[in-house]
């Protein structure tokens, strides 16, 4: 997934739960301005970050890591 795509997935998950961004940022432990920068672009947030939104939304994070060497 790119990172448009997470932005996008963890915002959509966010409203269809009907959760503003200021009550996931108090449940999650999240500072409000991180996660309007995460959700606007703007912000890059940690994978701590990440896993303390997805959490509180009933997601999870799973990491796929790529060989780009081409070494195997």
């Amino acid at each position: 997934m790119h990172y448009k795509e997470l932005i996008k997935t963890i915002k959509e998950r966010r409203e269809v739960l009907r959760v503003t961004q200021a009550t996931l940022a108090e449940l999650s432990g999240v500072g409000l301005r991180t996660l309007k920068q995460f959700e606007s672009g703007k912000g890059n947030p940690t994978l701590l970050t990440l896993q303390k939104l997805v959490d509180v939304m009933g997601m999870e994070v799973c990491l796929k890591l790529k060989n780009v060497s081409g070494n195997k």
